[in-house]
């Protein structure tokens, strides 16, 4: 298990364990943390969006180009810390993840 800090859009902040191994969307939509993840993690409705803080951004592996034209067509598009967590995978080296769930659009 991986430990995150998750920010809710309350701007409630929860430590969860995460799975290694698992999908983030998956543990943020099972927490009951905002994420509706619509399209079941297909890449295809940007409801699991989230704001990650700047320091773990560029830690993780970057968006592909699917995640990238969907996140551009965003409102609340950030680029320096925009992902869809359905594309983001635990490991163990991701403990102490901060995120925040970003706003409905």
């Amino acid at each position: 298990m991986t430990r995150i800090l998750v920010t809710d859009r309350e701007n409630n902040q929860q430590e969860v364990d995460a799975c290694d191994g698992g999908i983030l969307m998956e543990t943020l939509r099972d927490e009951g943390l905002g994420v509706e993840a619509i399209c079941g993690g297909q890449c295809a409705c940007a409801t699991c969006h989230c704001l990650l803080d700047d320091v773990w951004f560029s830690k993780l592996d970057p968006p592909g180009a699917d995640e990238s034209e969907l996140l551009e067509s965003l409102e609340h598009f950030d680029p320096g810390r925009s992902r869809l967590t359905c594309q983001i995978e635990i490991t163990p080296d991701m403990a102490g993840l901060s995120l925040q769930i970003a706003p409905e659009e």
